[in-house]
């Protein structure tokens, strides 16, 4: 009885998966024709709020449009990562054989702002990548490892608040904002990070299939979704 009303209240409170198309996820296997390819980078020390949260909105595409979007993982190899927290994970991918994706994103890690750097295995295929991709993403100090890669020359970014600074030193050409969940410039969606990850995801959703695609996937995911209500930036 208790389960039953626990479940009741979900529903009624819209916190309860809401799908509009009953349809699974593309499995990396088959792709349905159009499906948006998100490739997702992960390295060890990565965070997982910067990681989870964009792969969740992505991945819950599919339940509210079609073909939705086809999401993964990259790695240096098929050996397990370890993030921040500890959480390990399986790279679908390796460097070497990732399929093209139309959206990048790099997420947040330990050592985006040093070591990570100067790893050129990543840089070449986060620059390559990000090259053909027709979006590049980063949360936090994933804004590092895409400037690096020149993937922002040129354009306005932000980062987490804290690197700021750090960011404007390292990378003097840019204009960065702060106090913003994120900006978009060109292809480049750059986030603050932490649980701000999730307006960036939103946002790009938003671009891509509309505002009633971006709500749906809100609802299940019991974020109250407004646009209108999250400080970022847009540049002309």
């Amino acid at each position: 009885m208790r389960r039953s009303l626990y479940v009741l209240l979900l529903v009624l409170s819209g916190c309860a998966a809401t799908p509009t198309a009953a349809a699974p996820a593309p499995t990396l296997e088959s792709t349905p024709e159009g499906a948006l390819s998100v490739g997702f980078l992960v390295v060890d020390g990565i965070y997982n709020t910067e990681l989870i949260a964009p792969f969740d909105v992505f991945q819950h595409s599919v339940f509210h449009t079609q073909p939705g979007m086809r999401v993964f993982t990259v790695g240096p190899s098929r050996q397990p990562i370890t993030t921040f927290e500890g959480l390990r994970i399986l790279p679908d991918y390796t460097y070497a054989d990732a399929p093209p994706v139309d959206v990048l994103v790099v997420a947040s890690a330990e050592h985006s702002m040093d070591t990570d750097l100067e790893d050129e295995a990543m840089m070449a295929w986060v620059r390559a990548a990000g090259a053909r991709a027709r979006y590049v993403v980063s949360l936090c100090d994933g804004a590092f490892v895409l400037a690096a890669a020149g993937l922002l020359d040129g354009l306005e970014a932000t980062t987490f608040p804290a690197d700021v600074e750090r960011f404007r030193e390292m990378f003097p050409t840019l204009l960065v904002h702060e106090e913003l969940s994120f900006v978009h410039d060109g292809k480049a969606i750059t986030s603050a990070g932490g649980a701000l990850s999730y307006d960036a995801a939103m946002y790009l959703v938003e671009q891509l299939y509309g505002a009633e695609v971006a709500r749906g996937i809100g609802r299940g995911l019991c974020i109250d979704w407004d646009l209108g209500a999250v400080p970022h930036v847009v540049a002309d």
